[in-house]
């Protein structure tokens, strides 16, 4: 049940569940080296060359008492969110998809050395909810204590729980960046007539080709129906299942 539920997962995404959690568990929770060698640190980084930290910082995460729940919930969020990105909007073209992850990474690091970010986790997982959420902004999500608003004011809600419980505003950067990305992606050239500022590089296309007969969104322009979307009747469902969450 387990193995036909992780092999189902798209591969950018499972790539990256994957390693988050083998990554911070071996690092953080079993120890088995220092987390302290893969946090984002600037003098280690600038002054020491240790460039790798620029990576192991989307990765590695400080497990314990009190941040475990974040953690996990962060790694489902990576699930349902990445997962709906990866096999909807960018089904047919995964290069896409590759290249949102990497813009997300970038802009992780940049809030990072902006802000003292040491683990960079939460940024890019906002910034992909934040995609779909814009894009299916009204859908209904359910979140805790059986609260329901449209998918449009969860990353909002979710940052302001994250601040208040971890006194973090790493997904507030997050959710900046995402907005960065969704201009630049679907409104500016939609718009406001904008050039396609973000188009997917050549060796990209090449080296992961387009997928044909699938359903994704032409790029520049949100997928077919993500604005009228209009979504099934989900009100017996909880966290966990189809779209909602709890953080979903």
């Amino acid at each position: 049940m387990i193995v036909q539920w992780y092999r189902s997962l798209p591969r950018f995404t499972r790539f990256w569940f994957t390693t988050t959690v083998v990554m911070s568990c071996i690092a953080a929770r079993f120890e088995f080296l220092p987390i302290q060698w893969l946090s984002l640190e600037t003098y280690w980084v600038f002054v020491m060359g240790e460039w790798w930290r620029c990576i192991t910082s989307l990765f590695a995460y400080p497990i314990d008492s009190s941040t475990a729940w974040h953690f996990m919930v962060n790694c489902y969020f990576i699930v349902q969110y990445s997962g709906k990105l990866e096999k909807g909007e960018f089904g047919r073209s995964p290069s896409d998809y590759l290249y949102l992850l990497i813009i997300a990474s970038v802009l992780a690091n940049i809030g990072g050395f902006l802000f003292g970010f040491s683990y960079l986790m939460d940024m890019p997982v906002m910034m992909v909810t934040y995609v779909w959420c814009q894009l299916y902004k009204d859908v209904t999500v359910s979140f805790w204590f059986g609260s329901r608003f449209k998918a449009l004011y969860l990353p909002w809600v979710l940052a302001l729980f994250e601040f208040i419980f971890i006194h973090s505003f790493a997904s507030l950067v997050g959710i900046f960046n995402g907005h960065v990305y969704y201009f630049l992606k679907y409104e500016y050239p939609r718009e406001l007539g904008g050039k396609h500022l973000l188009n997917t590089p050549r060796f990209l296309k090449r080296l992961i080709p387009d997928v044909y007969g699938g359903r994704s969104g032409v790029f520049g322009a949100p997928p077919e129906g993500s604005y009228n979307y209009t979504p099934q009747d989900h009100s017996d469902r909880s966290w966990g299942q189809g779209i909602t969450l709890g953080r979903n």
